[in-house]
Formats: structure tokens, sequence, C-alpha cells
């Protein structure tokens, strides 16, 4: 099995990233994907444009896809200790998933735009600039919902991933109603 991330100079500039996560997506490749965009989320001292939120997001929606529909398919299934054993381990796989872009979401990104915003009310940015910024907030809190929900779903006794996915829907709700236009 070959590792994306081995390939020469991948890194070496923001349009190379892009340019083979697109790559990735068009040949269904979204673990390599989200590889990718890792990476692309903890290049220093750049957001995230539009485009690039939405690969960053159809990368994980898939990958995580994948593993809800196998966590709902085998709960329907008779119990046996290796059937237990076995979605034990797509269900970790799962939660590893989940955990990886929560962090991306809460420790880089979400903060990223938070701190920008600050910035550029302070400068008294155009209205525009902010309005996209809130945008990019708004997609992230969403984003950090979805991925708790998902959590919630597969462990149901987890009552943290609910109020958090609340919690996360609630403010991406307020900031969209308070600053951002209907379309």
């Amino acid at each position: 099995m070959t590792d994306i991330l081995s390939i020469k100079d991948l890194s070496a500039k923001r349009e190379n990233l892009v340019f083979m996560a697109k790559s990735a997506e068009v040949a269904e490749r979204y673990e390599d994907m989200c590889k990718i965009m890792k990476l692309l989320v903890q290049w220093e001292g750049t957001s995230l444009s539009s485009d690039e939120r939405n690969l960053l997001s159809v990368a994980y929606k898939n990958v995580i896809g994948m593993r809800r529909a196998s966590c709902r398919t085998l709960k329907e299934y008779k119990n046996s200790e290796w059937l237990d054993q076995y979605k034990g381990l797509v269900e970790d796989e799962l939660k590893s998933i989940c955990k990886e872009i929560l962090g991306l979401l809460t420790d880089t990104l979400i903060p990223d735009v938070r701190n920008e915003i600050k910035n550029k009310q302070k400068q008294e940015a155009p209205k525009k600039e902010l309005e996209d910024l809130q945008e990019a907030l708004v997609f992230y809190l969403k984003m950090t919902g979805d991925y708790h929900r998902y959590l919630a779903e597969i462990f149901t006794d987890d009552k943290e991933n609910v109020k958090m996915a609340q919690e996360t829907y609630k403010d991406a709700l307020a900031i969209a109603e308070e600053n951002l236009i209907p379309t």
C-alpha cells in the first residue's frame, strides 16, 4: 500500500496540495484526500478558501460516511464474539477519524478564523471580508456539530457528544443569523 504523503515535493506549495486533493477526490481516494487536507490545514499563516473548505468537508464526510454505514449495517446482525470485535474495530476507526477532524476544527481552524475576525474588526475591514470570515466560522462550527453528532449516533451512552453537537449547532446558527445574509 502506498502513502500519498511519500510523493516528493507534494507539500512544497499549497497549490500542489490543492491539486492533489482535487485529484484524490476525482479518483475517490478519500483517505488520501483527508491526509492532504490535514497538511493544508496545518499550513502556516493562511486560512482555507471556500473551495478548500469544501474539499476538507468532502474528504472527511466520505471517509466517515462509509464507517457510519458499516456501523449501522453491523448493528443489524446477531451478536457473536467475532462480530462484536469487528464492530469494535469499525467503531474505533470512526472515532479516530472524528477525533482527527474535530482536532483540526477546534484546535486550528475555528481559533484561527475567530482571531482573523477580531483582527479585521479592529482594522475596520470591509464588510464583505468580515462576512466571508463569519461564513467560514459558521461552516466550521456546523462541521464540528456534525462530527459530534456522528459520534453520538454510534456511541449512544456518550452524552457529551450530544451536548457538544447541540452547542456548536446553536453557536453556528446564532452567528449566521446575526452576521450572514440569507440566500
